[in-house]
């Protein structure tokens, strides 16, 4: 038998199992004939799923009157932190600015100026030495990964679980330190005044300081009755008569 006969053969064999098992399905495995309904329904019945759902009742988020709450450990808008005395946490060390793999934090340290304010220093803001006098986060470069908080060795810098940062203005979403800072609790102090009594930075760190001790109260309101003196406007309204 020559070489033409022996793949004529071949060819008539395979074909021959073809037609006896069936069409050929895909990927070239033969399937039996599925009938005529079978095919007749065949280019409906991918729409089975999108009819299954047609009917169901849709769960509709009324946002924003309704905001859905958030994860307790959900990653949003940062804060700094303050002590219980109403200290700054942060120390500008920069370690968060450094871990930050999108570089959207900026942080400028300053040093802590002890000397009297009517004598030209500049004041305390936080225990130690520094203290952050810079803080800015770019809201457009943040992919809100939480590498920086696992940086700060004093947890100044904490997430909070807003997340509404949406604005038509790029200026606006570079937050700086007055946005970021948090608010003074009741009982805290408002910067800059001298560090607890007796205590040290380490006293900070125990959790030693509890609340504004009576020095630093007196402190903040010689002060405040000092800046009032020497702008009496600020309280009284420009033009007004005290």
């Amino acid at each position: 038998m020559t070489d033409a006969n022996v793949s004529k053969d071949v060819a008539g064999r395979a074909a021959g199992s073809r037609g006896s098992t069936g069409s050929e399905g895909p990927g070239g495995s033969a399937r039996p004939d599925q009938g005529f309904f079978a095919e007749l329904l065949a280019p409906v019945a991918g729409f089975g799923v999108s009819f299954s759902t047609m009917f169901r009742k849709v769960a509709t988020e009324e946002y924003p009157e309704k905001p859905r709450p958030t994860a307790p450990r959900f990653h949003g808008r940062h804060q700094l932190n303050r002590w219980p005395d109403g200290l700054e946490k942060c120390i500008g060390c920069e370690l968060c600015a450094w871990a930050c793999p999108a570089d959207a934090i900026l942080v400028e340290g300053a040093d802590n100026d002890d000397t009297p304010l009517e004598e030209g220093g500049t004041g305390r803001f936080a225990p130690g030495e520094r203290y952050g006098r810079v803080y800015q986060i770019n809201y457009l470069r943040c992919i809100f990964c939480g590498m920086c908080i696992e940086a700060c060795p004093t947890r100044a810098l904490t997430m909070t679980n807003f997340y509404e940062l949406a604005d038509n203005d790029r200026a606006k979403l570079i937050f700086t330190k007055d946005q970021l800072l948090a608010p003074p609790e009741d009982g805290m102090l408002t910067p800059p005044f001298p560090m607890a009594e007796g205590r040290s930075v380490r006293d900070y760190y125990r959790g030693k300081v509890e609340s504004p001790t009576e020095g630093q109260r007196e402190y903040v309101q010689q002060r405040d009755a000092g800046a009032q003196t020497d702008h009496p406007s600020a309280t009284t309204g420009e033009g007004a008569t005290p």
